[in-house]
């Protein structure tokens, strides 16, 4: 399984921007569009993971978790799912 290129800053930004339901707006804009007003690019494989990514980062934030944790959060999760698929 080949690791894609994550970029934690537009992740940081997208999570503090936008809520959880603008981003799964964005994230159904770019299935059936190729665009979302997200504001991001790139081949639809690769926005949909980076908003996938801040959609969940944000609603660990909603729960209360700061910025930085969702973060080690979501990292820590990823991590785990390429433990378990090598």
């Amino acid at each position: 399984m080949e690791k894609e290129q994550i970029d934690i800053k537009e992740i940081k930004k997208l999570a503090l921007k936008f809520r959880p339901a603008e981003i799964d707006i964005c994230i159904d804009q770019q299935l059936k569009e190729g665009s979302n007003v997200c504001g991001i690019g790139g081949s639809n494989d690769h926005v949909i993971n980076e908003l996938a990514k801040a959609e969940f980062v944000r609603q660990m934030m909603d729960k209360g978790a700061s910025l930085e944790d969702a973060v080690r959060e979501l990292a820590r999760r990823i991590r785990m799912f390429y433990h378990l698929n090598k």
